[in-house]
């Protein structure tokens, strides 16, 4: 019998090609090859070339020269911006004016009586202490002004980010639209919110509340829709073969069954909302940020905890009781919300009665003082002079010395195109060719708008401290993933340190650092750290139970448990870090250049003071590429499986 032949197989591909980032590194290095000789021909400084450079100052200054010149007489200011930015300033007052009506005690019995009912007695005693030591730091009518501001921000930012994840929830074709939106609005800066606002609304309350609302409101959005979206189809179809029509599905379906997600949006809305009614402090939002905005411009560190403590009780307060009603933990009990109003309204009256209704000054505890001797006694013992481990200024000047001015060094000597090609193929070794194209011309538009040197230096800030937050909170997830006493401890101090607002990490790194670019990137490696560390333990806790108990049966130390099973299957929690992990010390590097560290954080503060919003602009502007390119270069894109891989 005749054999029939094999056909011819192909001349299989060296191993190293079979890999998908190898291949990926040889096609980056082909375009390099063909290119990179007639960029340096063409370009031959390092530098960004001018040619390539668009001048966008005059126009901006002509932009914002005009709506300052039409701001009280275009119509479109007097009937629309007019009409908002005047309910917004009515709204706040109304808030405030009920609050100071109310009193300290009223108002601490209201927010008492509505943490008894979300959470128990344990929660409501906290919040009657949180709110009495506001007073007894002199800061009751600070916070009530922050509270005013954030109670109208809150509710803005509910309604549109409901409003627009229902329509994302409800309509595919809304969800496509409305997601890269959503996503660039998440990674951008809380600063680069405020200068657009500022153009139209000017300085002032209805600036600080609108752009409060640009920043908090993504979160409800997402978070509505997801909820939404991820309803019990066999629930629906029930509702359905009933007869109910599709609003009635919607409000005795859908919404119900998403009840968990809307609280959780609820929650993340108004934890956003305070840091940026924090931040907007900047653009006259008045309050406790205000407070310490203006104790840090002088360096009077007291001040600035005595105005620092509230924000973080508030925040705290405002975590745990929206967080208890996300969880469902909400218990039947007698007290209901008109009995709470019932209380405040006679608590309030008493208080009017009593002459009660300020919080007496001879109650006020002063630290703003102590403070400031212990601060001025860490500076003479602390700061500098420290035998064998020096001080922390010492510390802060090894840092920049050592880390932060050779990358920053490193990053301004490269050429541009080497920074183009390296965020290229950072960019495609993760994610796809369109991620990558994404980061490049992001990265490429900061050129572009003339601002390249100082946003190599906000990067190097960047790059210096998320590996040291990277350092830390890998080594402090691994031990809290594999110690239950480990994650016990660390749980209560990572929930306060996650609910702190951003301006608040520079008053103690103020104190210990002084100012300059090494606090800025101490403040952003405590910011972050909080993330970093629960999203290691939760990705290293997840990995199957059945691969860690095959390793253990073939003899594999612990270590080796660590290094070939629960890091590998972990890499997708372990690289949602570091992308975590960027943005958030995107966040506070562009902060810290209120407290000395310069380049773009600088360029948009000096903007907002002078009334500069030319530089401003182009500097929020570069923040925003800045911020695109961080997240695409360290966000994971997901990839089918192709069939027989």
């Amino acid at each position: 019998m005749a054999t029939i032949a094999a056909p011819a197989s192909r001349p299989a591909l060296p191993g190293f090609l079979r890999r998908r980032a190898a291949a990926k590194l040889l096609v980056l290095a082909v375009v390099a090859a063909v290119a990179v000789p007639l960029l340096h021909s063409r370009w031959g400084s390092g530098a960004w070339p001018h040619a390539l450079t668009v001048d966008l100052s005059k126009p901006l200054a002509g932009a914002s020269g005009w709506v300052i010149d039409n701001r009280d007489s275009h119509p479109l200011f007097l009937y629309f911006f007019g009409y908002i930015s005047n309910a917004v300033v009515l709204s706040v007052r109304a808030v405030y004016l009920t609050l100071l009506a109310a009193g300290w005690m009223g108002v601490t019995a209201f927010t008492a009586l509505v943490a008894w009912r979300v959470a128990g007695v344990r929660l409501a005693a906290g919040t009657a202490v949180a709110f009495l030591a506001c007073g007894a730091l002199g800061m009751w009518v600070p916070t009530m002004q922050t509270l005013a501001l954030m109670v109208v921000a809150v509710l803005v930012s509910v309604i549109v980010g409901a409003v627009l994840g229902l329509a994302a929830g409800l309509s595919d074709r809304l969800d496509r639209a409305l997601r890269p939106v959503l996503d660039t609005m998440q990674v951008l800066p809380a600063f680069a919110y405020l200068l657009p606002v500022v153009l139209v609304f000017g300085i002032g309350v209805p600036a600080a509340v609108l752009a409060t609302v640009v920043y908090a409101a993504p979160p409800m959005a997402r978070l509505t829709a997801l909820g939404l979206r991820g309803a019990d189809p066999e629930v629906l179809e029930a509702v359905e073969s009933l007869g109910a029509t599709a609003p009635q599905r919607l409000l005795t379906a859908r919404i119900p069954l998403a009840r968990k997600e809307l609280l959780l949006g609820l929650n993340q809305t108004i934890m956003m909302a305070l840091s940026m009614a924090v931040i907007a402090s900047v653009i006259g939002a008045g309050g406790l940020g205000d407070r310490v905005y203006q104790a840090l411009a002088s360096v009077d560190v007291g001040a600035a905890l005595a105005a620092g403590i509230p924000i973080v009780l508030l925040a705290v307060v405002l975590d745990r009781v929206t967080a208890a009603a996300g969880d469902g933990t909400t218990r039947s009990r007698t007290i209901g919300l008109p009995y709470a109003l019932a209380v405040t309204v006679a608590v309030a009256v008493g208080g009017r009665l009593l002459g009660r209704l300020d919080w007496p000054s001879s109650w006020t505890l002063a630290i703003a003082e102590p403070v400031n001797r212990a601060v001025d006694w860490m500076t003479a013992h602390l700061y500098s002079g420290v035998p064998v481990v020096g001080g922390t200024a010492d510390w802060a000047g090894h840092f920049t010395t050592w880390v932060l001015d050779p990358v920053r060094g490193g990053l301004q000597w490269l050429p541009w195109w080497a920074v183009l090609l390296l965020v290229a193929a950072a960019a495609w070794l993760i994610g796809t060719w369109r991620t990558a194209l994404t980061a490049v011309l992001a990265m490429a538009a900061i050129g572009v708008l003339g601002v390249w040197q100082p946003s190599l230096d906000t990067l190097s800030q960047v790059l210096a401290a998320v590996a040291v937050t990277l350092v830390l909170g890998f080594a402090t997830g691994i031990a809290a993933a594999r110690s239950d006493r480990v994650e016990r401890v660390l749980r209560p101090i990572l929930d306060v340190f996650q609910t702190m607002p951003q301006f608040v990490y520079l008053i103690p790194v103020v104190a210990l650092f002084g100012v300059g670019r090494a606090p800025a990137v101490a403040a952003a490696v405590v910011y972050a750290l909080p993330a970093v560390v629960r999203i290691t333990t939760q990705g290293l806790r997840q990995v199957d139970a059945a691969a860690l108990e095959s390793a253990r049966s073939l003899g594999a130390t612990g270590r080796q448990q660590l290094w070939q099973v629960q890091l590998p299957l972990a890499r997708r929690s372990l690289l949602l870090a570091v992308n975590q992990g960027v943005v958030l010390v995107l966040a506070v590097v562009i902060i810290g250049g209120l407290v000395g560290g310069g380049a773009l954080g600088y360029d948009v503060a000096f903007g907002l003071a002078q009334g500069d919003l030319a530089t401003g602009l182009v500097a929020g502007a570069a923040i925003v590429c800045l911020g695109l390119m961080l997240d695409r270069v360290t966000q994971p894109t997901g990839r089918r499986p192709t069939k027989g891989a």
